[in-house]
């Protein structure tokens, strides 16, 4: 089962994908938001090329893990998303995906402009993971 996981954001939505026995969850790239609500040829193409099986959004948590500020603008965006997709639903935590990325690719030696693109797709990567792990277990 191949899931596909959206970081959804304002600007851009991160794109990560799990191998075809979705086990191990992997960065693809970074789109920007609007061809990805839109459903333009962008996300078209990396939906063709992928063919997942159900589709993770990410969901933005408080540390106490309430529901963030984001969390029903993100809600009504997936699932729009997903119902255009014809995929299944699911939603991940996505708390501190964007700090571990960023620490990720720090160490990577990358610095604050170069990392800008790359941090979305490696924290969709992340939630994504954990995801996968939390259904083998």
């Amino acid at each position: 089962m191949r899931a596909l996981a959206l970081d959804i954001g304002e600007v851009r939505v991160g794109v990560a994908v799990s191998d075809p026995a979705g086990v191990v969850a992997s960065p693809v790239c970074v789109l920007p938001a609007a061809e990805v609500l839109s459903g333009a040829r962008s996300f078209r193409r990396v939906l063709e090329d992928w063919e997942p099986d159900v589709l993770v959004c990410g969901r933005p948590m408080t540390l106490a893990g309430e529901e963030g500020p984001q969390a029903e603008r993100l809600r009504v965006q997936a699932h729009k998303i997903a119902e255009a997709c014809g995929l299944p639903l699911e939603f991940a935590d996505e708390r501190l995906s964007s700090a571990e990325a960023k620490r990720i690719l720090r160490e990577q030696g990358l610095n604050e402009k170069s990392m800008r693109g790359k941090v979305d797709m490696v924290a969709a990567s992340l939630f994504l993971q954990a995801w996968l792990d939390a259904r083998n277990d």
